[in-house]
C-alpha cells in the first residue's frame, strides 16, 4: 500500500518544484510574465511612494523629539526663512538624493527609530545630554560625504564673486583649494551646537 504524503513530507516539496517547473498549460508565459511586470510596478510605486512619504516634513515632526527641538531651533533660521523663499528641509540636508546612498541612508537611520522605540531621547534633558553623540555622528556622515546633502544647493563652483562679498568669496575658494567642504566651517547653521562643542580655530 502506498504511503500518503504528509504536510512536511519531501514528497510534498518535489510535487511543488515539479509544478513550478512545468510550463502552464492554462496561462501562457508572456500572460504570466505581464502579470509579474505589473505587480512589481504596483510594488515599486508603493514602496518608493512611502520612501518619499517619510522625507517630508511633516512626517519628520511627527515625533516630539523633532518637533520641540531641533525644528523649533530650524524654524529661526536661514534654511526655513530667507529674502529668495527658498527652504531647505529636513531631507534635504539629512538625505541623499540618489537612490543607492538614499537607501543606505534609510537603513542607518533605522537606528533613529529604535531611538524613540526605546526612549532614549524622549525628554528634552536626554536630547540635551545626547546633542554632542549625536551632532557628532551627523558632522562625521557629512563629512565623509564631502557635504554632498549641502552641495545638492551650494556648489562652490557656482559661487559669484560679483554677487557674494569679496571677504566670504575668498574663504570659499580658500576651502575649495584645501579639499574643506561645507560641514568644515559651517556647524550649527541649521542647528543649535552642543554646549561641550569647541571650535578649533578659537584656539
Amino acid at each position: 500500500m502506498k504511503e500518503q504524503d504528509t504536510g512536511d513530507s519531501p514528497g510534498l516539496v518535489r510535487r511543488i518544484w515539479a509544478a513550478l517547473r512545468r510550463p502552464s498549460t492554462r496561462y501562457s508565459f508572456a500572460g504570466i510574465a505581464s502579470v509579474f511586470f505589473v505587480l512589481g510596478i504596483v510594488f515599486w510605486g508603493g514602496f518608493n511612494t512611502g520612501m518619499e512619504a517619510t522625507n517630508q516634513l511633516e512626517f519628520c515632526i511627527t515625533c516630539h523629539e523633532m518637533r520641540d527641538n531641533v525644528y523649533q531651533e530650524y524654524k529661526t533660521t536661514v534654511h526655513y526663512s530667507n529674502r529668495t523663499g527658498v527652504r531647505a528641509i529636513c531631507s534635504d540636508c539629512h538625505v541623499p538624493k540618489d537612490w543607492t546612498h538614499k537607501i543606505a541612508r534609510k537603513i542607518q537611520a533605522s537606528g533613529e527609530v529604535w531611538a524613540k522605540l526605546t526612549g532614549r531621547i524622549d525628554t528634552r534633558e536626554k536630547f540635551e545630554a545626547n546633542r554632542m553623540r549625536m551632532a557628532t555622528d551627523e558632522w562625521e556622515r557629512m563629512k565623509a560625504n564631502g557635504s554632498r546633502e549641502c552641495r545638492n544647493c551650494h556648489d562652490f563652483d557656482a559661487m559669484s564673486g560679483d554677487v557674494q562679498k569679496q571677504t566670504v568669496y575668498k574663504k570659499h575658494m580658500k576651502a575649495r583649494d584645501d579639499g574643506q567642504t561645507c560641514i568644515d566651517c559651517h556647524k550649527g547653521i541649521a542647528h543649535h551646537l552642543p554646549k561641550e562643542y569647541h571650535d578649533p580655530d578659537e584656539d
